[in-house]
């Protein structure tokens, strides 16, 4: 299994980003998937995931309301619309499916991982 990750990028506060997660060598619908994050000097944080059929979400409250994760089966790809960024939401965002039945939150609970992209907020 392949992820990529992409949409990364240096933004004001306040402004908005779209990542994208490209996935390859899997039936993409079959999994649920997630969005972590890592800020400089801190543990990877779950940030938002999907369940297969993208009809179930789930949040960290950190970024609930302003962060809208959803899928396209039919393209291989999970998006994680940001908007109202604030400078704390500075990390490096990772994508990650789940080979395993059953929902997940925990950065434990997810098997393959994209190479990360970098979102900056300026203050």
């Amino acid at each position: 299994v392949q992820l990529q990750a992409s949409g990364g990028g240096l933004v004001q506060a306040g402004g908005s980003l779209r990542l994208s997660c490209a996935g390859s060598g899997r039936t993409f619908s079959y999994y649920d998937m997630g969005w972590f994050r890592q800020a400089p000097g801190k543990e990877r944080e779950f940030v938002a995931a999907i369940q297969l059929s993208g009809t179930s979400t789930n949040y960290a409250d950190s970024v609930k309301g302003r962060f809208t994760i959803s899928r396209d089966n039919a393209k291989n790809t999970v998006y994680l619309q940001m908007h109202s960024l604030k400078p704390e939401d500075t990390a490096v965002y990772y994508c990650a499916l789940r080979a395993r039945s059953g929902w997940s939150f925990a950065r434990t609970g997810y098997d393959y991982w994209g190479q990360g992209t970098q979102v900056t907020v300026s203050s």
